[in-house]
């Protein structure tokens, strides 16, 4: 069936998907209390997520091209095998300035896995359902989301950050057990002679730059919405989190076949006005309603965008460059989330939580013109 969406490699993938990003996503919102225990400034702990990101978004467009060349699922075990060496290192180490260190090394590794994964379950999904497939297939990142940081605050609460990097390094290696049982993707060509000269998709970067204007709030609420609510009294401190992933469950698996059906730009021009509105919400309140409520707007625009726009821009992409224009994607995307977790952390020492998240809500609304302007020059 040419149209067929689940397929067994799918549902595979999803699980593998889900294993990333359960891994992940109970190592950051852990590490800056851990930078903290060791010394660290609020500013050092947002360093973390800023170098993991930066690391990822710089090599993204190589190690997408890599993947291309090399094959995704050999680009998937190798990857795997060196987070899971980065999880044992940040386990040993008593120094946050070596644990900084260590997450360059974990972000290089970690844009090879994200461009080779998503190179991969594109290839699975047929074109005219391409932006549904996707946001199922992000519903298993999002879940892994929702569940992830309240099991690595249990872990620090009763076993401390070492088990908490005993949990992500156990994940780590069923990431890599499952990568090994993956059919060999053909789609990605490995013969030199037939690549493009140029390792980069420019036309998807430049485009990609909305993603860095909207990532930048995404960073910023990563790395420190956790710390806001402890700040302002909310329990628990992972509230914002939760309600995220619950509401982009909830939303993603009737946004992305809509888009399919009445078209991307119409779906993912009002999400970009969403993200913005939501987290103007989380800069004017400081109560538990306002941070439940800029988590639902901010999560309905937010889960909703990402599927779109890659729907809409892989329409240009041949197979044989799916993981180079994943690259392109991550790199804008990554480096939003970095530039948004650095340099809030930096905001919220100097002015507080208010003005640190209302630049997020301003960068995110200049998302909307730029995209409008650059996709048009660009068509």
């Amino acid at each position: 069936m040419p149209d067929r969406l689940f397929s067994p490699r799918f549902f595979v993938m999803c699980g593998f998907t889900f294993t990333v990003f359960l891994s992940a996503f109970q190592l950051l919102p852990a590490a800056p209390f851990r930078i903290h225990d060791l010394g660290g400034s609020t500013f050092q702990s947002g360093l973390f997520l800023g170098f993991l990101t930066y690391a990822s978004a710089f090599s993204a467009p190589l190690t997408g091209a890599i993947s291309d060349r090399i094959g995704r699922r050999r680009t998937l075990i190798v990857a795997s095998g060196v987070i899971l060496l980065c999880a044992i290192a940040y386990a040993l180490t008593t120094s946050y300035r070596l644990m900084l260190a260590l997450v360059v090394v974990h972000g290089v590794f970690w844009s090879g896995l994200l461009s080779a994964s998503a190179a991969y379950m594109t290839s699975l999904l047929p074109e005219r359902r391409r932006a549904e497939g996707i946001a199922y297939w992000g519903l298993s990142s999002v879940a892994a989301i929702a569940v992830a940081p309240p099991i690595a605050f249990w872990l620090m609460q009763h076993g401390g950050w070492r088990w908490v990097c005993v949990s992500c390094g156990s994940l780590n290696v069923l990431m890599g057990a499952i990568a090994w049982t993956l059919d060999d993707d053909h789609s990605s060509i490995s013969q030199p002679t037939n690549l493009p000269t140029s390792l980069i998709e420019w036309r998807v970067l430049v485009l990609s730059l909305t993603l860095f204007l909207y990532s930048f709030g995404y960073g910023a609420i990563t790395s420190f919405s956790a710390l806001y609510a402890d700040a302002i009294g909310v329990s628990p401190k992972s509230l914002y989190l939760t309600v995220l992933a619950v509401v982009i469950l909830l939303t993603r698996p009737f946004s992305g076949g809509l888009a399919d059906r009445i078209g991307y730009r119409r779906v993912f021009m009002p999400c970009l006005v969403l993200i913005a509105t939501g987290l103007g919400v989380l800069a004017t309140g400081s109560t538990r309603g306002s941070l439940v409520a800029s988590a639902i707007v901010f999560g309905v625009g937010f889960g909703t965008a990402y599927p779109v726009f890659v729907a809409y821009v892989m329409r240009d992409v041949t197979a044989a460059r799916r993981g180079a224009a994943f690259g392109a994607i991550l790199a804008a995307f990554d480096t939003g989330i970095g530039t948004g977790s650095t340099s809030v952390g930096w905001l919220i020492e100097r002015y507080g939580f208010s003005t640190a998240f209302g630049t997020a809500a301003v960068l995110s609304a200049i998302a909307l013109p730029y995209f409008v302007v650059v996709d048009r020059r660009l068509r």
